[in-house]
């Protein structure tokens, strides 16, 4: 799968995450992280993120989901180089989450739940949500509770939040 250039008049494809919460649709930006909308959708489309979890909710920050062994030190086959681009992280933005090593991100990605200002031009923007809607199921998801601070696992949610399933979509380009 390659992916294809933001040009009016060329399909699209989009993704939408199935949770006990309601579905967020997502929106991809080929044009500026290609190789990160691609690594996305080729592990959406062989199921690697069907039934995975957001195991880190930050208030205020993000969730994040997507590691293989449930506790964010999981990666998947690929390691990609760094795209980083003038996206900003605001409410809804899909981003690839990495290790201290820019070119380290692999299958986690996050969801921004604020504006992140600090994370612009570190952190590789690849999508966003796609409707109102959406960013209603992200506000749910946020809200979960999470482990006591003491516990040391303070953004792990109380309980699982799952990634049913992630299905991907052809969309006409507006």
């Amino acid at each position: 799968m390659h992916a294809q250039k933001a040009q009016k008049g060329y399909t699209m494809k989009q993704a939408t995450f199935h949770t006990e919460f309601g579905t967020m649709t997502a929106r991809f930006f080929p044009d500026v992280a290609p190789k990160h909308v691609e690594n996305f959708l080729a592990l959406a489309e062989e199921g690697f993120y069907d039934n995975r979890t957001f195991h880190r909710i930050v208030e205020g920050f993000m969730i994040q989901g997507g590691c293989p062994r449930g506790d964010g030190t999981g990666n998947g086959p690929r390691r990609l180089q760094a795209e980083f681009n003038d996206k900003p992280h605001k409410v809804g933005t899909l981003s690839m989450a990495r290790t201290s090593d820019p070119n380290s991100a692999s299958c986690q990605f996050f969801i921004c739940l604020d504006r992140c200002e600090f994370l612009d031009r570190k952190y590789t923007v690849f999508g966003e949500l796609a409707d109102e809607a959406s960013v209603e199921t992200l506000k749910k998801i946020g809200a979960v509770k999470t482990r006591d601070p003491g516990t040391g696992e303070k953004s792990s949610p109380i309980q699982p939040v799952k990634i049913n399933k992630v299905t991907t979509q052809e969309v006409p380009e507006a």
